[in-house]
Order: structure tokens, then sequence, then C-alpha cells
């Protein structure tokens, strides 16, 4: 046995153990009486013992919980709320590995790259951690550096969830309608582009050019001659980490424009650039003064193109005007995707939704707690967005919560009117309205180029035997039910028929033998029996009131 598949194997032991005793030992295969001994749970508190568990676990496992935690549309909310509380805490890496990370990715010593360079880390995390330096040319930097075996250590916990989430996808028949294995896919997508610092810097290096003319932000340079895939090295930003700011010596006035500055970063970063930071956490955010931020950490984003902003504002406006009729269309074309027949149910629930509000003039709708009752619903509907709604969804509340501690009283979604109010003002441009018509112009010519083709691959199947059809019929189940207990009731009146039958024939040809009140017994048994069954098919038809 290998030392890599005997590490493995301790691995799955250990995690084993740690899930048995926080009571989900029975995902893993133990008894469920071994594992409610191992760890008597509490009800209700399934999320807290998950967000312990995984952070027992470790920094793979923590960052795992911290993607489930973007995932509403699939995890329940007491478990989300528990799990966006989860950060990576981890031992920092001796400088000696720094230093040896450092020097083979640049092919220098430390001494002839940087001037000084800190021993000690201001941040550390499951990959990487940061230090503090001095260029020759005086600049100071920031330098990120991976943690030496973070990818194969990532790989072997990985290798694992597939195998954890290929055992949940068969033990946990109430959670079918997840796609565990597919969740993991997106985790091993989500971190492995964060072991790449190239796309961290070419994320920084966007969010850069994006806020080149705005004095309000400060966003770092990156200096490629010294970055590569495990290296990142950038302008020091400097300011105080909003985690770790003393509020209690800031006025009302200067948190309020805190939390205005913020919201306006996101608006422009959502509404402008189509291009936002999707992790607004305390520690990302560096304070220089009320109305002067700067951002770090890039390395999770998310898109948005300009269909999709002019989607988000068209769903905004319905919302406001209470038109449920159109969502359902609206959130069509947002990407969500459900069956036709669930059009009506998903009408229903959001109608329930906005009859809360109705009555309220548009100024006093809470726009932020409507979209997220919305979002709730189609949760809780188990129909599943696109990730970048989900991401955005994730970004905003976790946003909105920030602000709401710099200011009480503040509204993030205020912030979004006149950005929703200029989107749809720039639909009506010519040169958008041209736009518009040329997409569908092409759209209608590809349709058109392609129909030939589709139909001769068609006729190509027919011909080669392969075509196939399938056919859904609506309530085709209670139908099929109603048949077979039409055919059942059937087949016991043709055996009631014959047991009595044959009773009479015994009784006319046999003389001898027992008999029972002048019939010979084995006439009287099928008699007997044909009999009661005949009675309970005519109780069981006038009791179904269909006679």
């Amino acid at each position: 046995m290998t030392s890599e598949r005997r590490q493995n194997l301790t691995r799955a032991r250990e995690i084993a153990q740690v899930a048995a005793r926080y009571g989900f030992g029975q995902l893993l295969g133990r008894s469920a009486t071994k594992a409610a001994a191992d760890s008597p749970t509490v009800p209700g508190t399934r999320g807290r013992r998950l967000r312990e568990m995984l952070d027992e676990l470790g920094p793979t496992f923590v960052k795992f919980g911290q993607l489930l935690s973007t995932r509403p549309d699939i995890v329940p909310a007491d478990i989300v709320d528990e799990l966006r509380q989860l950060q990576d805490q981890v031992r920092p890496e001796s400088f000696d590995n720094v230093r040896t990370v450092v020097e083979s990715e640049l092919g220098l010593t430390i001494e002839q790259v940087f001037l000084e360079f800190d021993t000690e880390p201001i941040a550390a995390a499951s990959i990487g951690q940061v230090h503090r330096a001095l260029l020759p040319s005086g600049d100071e930097v920031v330098v990120k550096v991976q943690r030496p075996d973070a990818e194969r250590q990532i790989n072997a916990d990985l290798q694992l969830l597939y195998q954890l989430a290929g055992m949940v996808k068969e033990r946990v028949a109430r959670l079918s309608f997840i796609d565990i294995v597919g969740l993991v896919d997106e985790f091993s997508r989500s971190i492995r582009r964060e072991l790449d610092y190239g796309m961290e810097a070419q994320n920084a290096d966007a969010f850069r050019r994006n806020f080149a003319d705005d004095p309000h932000v400060d966003v770092p340079k990156v200096l490629w001659r010294y970055s590569t895939s495990r290296v990142l090295v950038m302008e020091r930003v400097r300011g105080t980490s909003l985690a770790q700011l003393d509020l209690d010596v800031w006025t009302n006035e200067e948190r309020a424009t805190l939390a205005a500055r913020l919201a306006e970063t996101w608006m422009q970063m959502v509404f402008v650039h189509g291009f936002f930071h999707a992790d607004p956490h305390q520690a990302n955010i560096l304070i220089q003064g009320p109305d002067l931020i700067g951002l770090v950490d890039f390395g999770m984003v998310g898109q948005l193109s300009q269909t999709d902003r002019e989607a988000m504002v068209a769903l905004l406006v319905d919302v406001l005007d209470l038109n449920v009729d159109a969502l359902p269309r609206r959130l069509r074309d947002l990407g969500l995707r459900y069956p036709r027949h669930r059009e009506q149910e998903l009408a229903d629930q959001l109608g329930v939704v906005l009859a809360r509000y109705s009555g309220q003039a548009m100024g006093q709708i809470d726009a932020r707690g409507l979209l997220s009752e919305i979002f709730q619903t189609i949760y809780r509907l188990q129909l599943t967005l696109p990730t970048r709604w989900v991401m955005l969804d994730k970004t905003l509340a976790t946003l909105a919560g920030v602000t709401l501690q710099l200011s009480p009283d503040f509204n993030v979604f205020d912030s979004a009117r006149p950005y929703a109010r200029r989107l749809m003002a720039e639909r009506l441009r010519p040169d958008r309205i041209a736009e518009r018509m040329r997409r569908d112009f092409d759209r209608t010519v590809r349709v058109a180029r392609d129909f030939p083709l589709q139909i001769g691959e068609l006729l190509s199947e027919l011909v080669e035997g392969d075509f196939s059809l399938g056919i859904r019929v609506e309530e085709l189940g209670p139908a099929t039910d109603k048949i077979e207990r039409a055919t059942n009731r059937l087949v016991l009146a043709l055996l009631a028929f014959g047991l009595l039958v044959s009773a009479a024939i015994i009784g006319a040809l046999l003389h001898t033998g027992v008999t029972v009140g002048g019939f010979a017994l084995l006439a009287v048994i099928p008699g007997f029996v044909g009999f009661c069954l005949i009675v309970w098919l005519i109780v069981g038809i006038l009791r179904s009131g269909k006679w």
C-alpha cells in the first residue's frame, strides 16, 4: 500500500469519526444507533453541528462549507446562516517554506528581489498567506504566497469529498433532489481557480481599470514582473480593515457616509461594470476615510452581461410595480428553468409574497426584503438559478449586513434605484435598440439556417431506426391507478363467478361424501368463497360512490 493511499485511508477514518461525533455518522455508513450513541443530538442544532464539524475537518472542508453557504437554492436557510460564519483560521506556514516557494517561483533569492520582507504574515488562509515587503525602488507591497503542499492537500481532500458525495447520494433519499456530486464539481472548479494566482491578478487588474477614474475607491496595482501562479505581488493598499475598525469613535453621519460609499461601489460593479467582487466581507474592505475605501482579495468574482443587467432591472421594476403576472417570465429571462406545468405554482407562490406589499407606495416598499422573499420562494420550490445570480444574491445579502452594522437605518437597495432607472433609460437609446434588433435578427438567421440541418438529422434517425419518442401525459399516474383498480375488480368478479359456477356444477353432480345443509362440502367451500368475494366487491363499489 502506497503512503498516499495510507494517508487517504487514515483521513477517511478521521472524517468518519468526526462526523459521528457531531451526529452525522449514519451518512457515512455507521448505524443510526452507534451514531446516536457517539453524539446525542439536540433538535434544531443541525446547522451549528455541521459548521463545527466542517471547521474541525480543516481548510478544504471549511471552503466547501463556504460554497454551500452561497447555495440557498438547495441548502436550508438555518444551515446557510450557520455556514456563513465559517472563516479560514489556519496556522501560518513557516517562513522557511515561504522562502522556498518564493525563490523557486521567481528564480531569485528573497534578498535579491526585496529590500525588506516581513517574516510574520499579516493574514493566513487555507491556500496561502500574505506578507508585507519593500521593493528596492522603495515601493511598499504585499506578497501573497501559496502554501507548498496546498495543491496536493486539496487534491487529496477533493477525492475524499467525491467519495463522501457518492455515499450521501446513495444513503440519504431526502437529498435526492440535490446533485451532491455536481456540488463537489462546482467546488472543485472554484478552488482550483483560487490555486491559480494569475486569475486573481487578472481580476485585480480589471477592477483597477474599472475604478481608475473614481477617487473614492483604491484598488492595488499588480506587479506582474514579480507575480506567478503561486506568488502574487501587489501594491500595498493602506487603511484599516473594516473588521478591525473602531466604529464607536465615528459619528452617525460618518457611518452613514461610509455605508453609502460601500453600497455605491458595489452598485457600480453590478449595474455599470457587470463585474463584481463577490466576497464583500469586512476583512476584504480597507477604510481610509468615510468616503474612501480600498479593496483586496479578488479571488471570488461574478460577471453579468448587458442582457443580464437589463433582465435584472426589468425584474426589479415588475417587483416594485407588484406585477405578479410578469414575474415568471422575468425569472425565465434571468435563466431560471422550470417545467411549464409548474409555472402556475410559481406564480401563485409569488402572488402570496407580493400580496403582503400591496397598498404600499413604491417609495415605501422594502425592495431588499421583497427580493429576498422572492429568492427564498424560488429556493423553497427547489428551482435552480444560474450560479451568477445565486452569487449576486449572496453578495448583496453580505453587503446589506455590512452596511446595516454601520448604519441601522441604511437600505442598500436605495442606492440601486438611480442605476436601475438609468439602465432602463439606456434601453431606449437608438444604438441599444439597434443592437437588440441585430441580436434578434442574428438569432432568427441561425434558426432558419439550422432548421434544414435539424430536419435532415431527424430523417436520418428515422431511416436508421435510432429515433425515439418520449411522451409525458399530465396526471398519468392517477389515471393508471384507476385503471389498475378497475382491472383488479374485474379479475375478482370473474374469479367469484367462476367459483360460484364450479360450486353449482359440483353440487349437481356429487351426491356422496360429507354434506352441509344437504349440499356436498366440496361444493359449499368454493360457493362460500365466491359469495364473500361478490359481497366484498359490492361493498367496495358502494363505498366508492361510483356505481
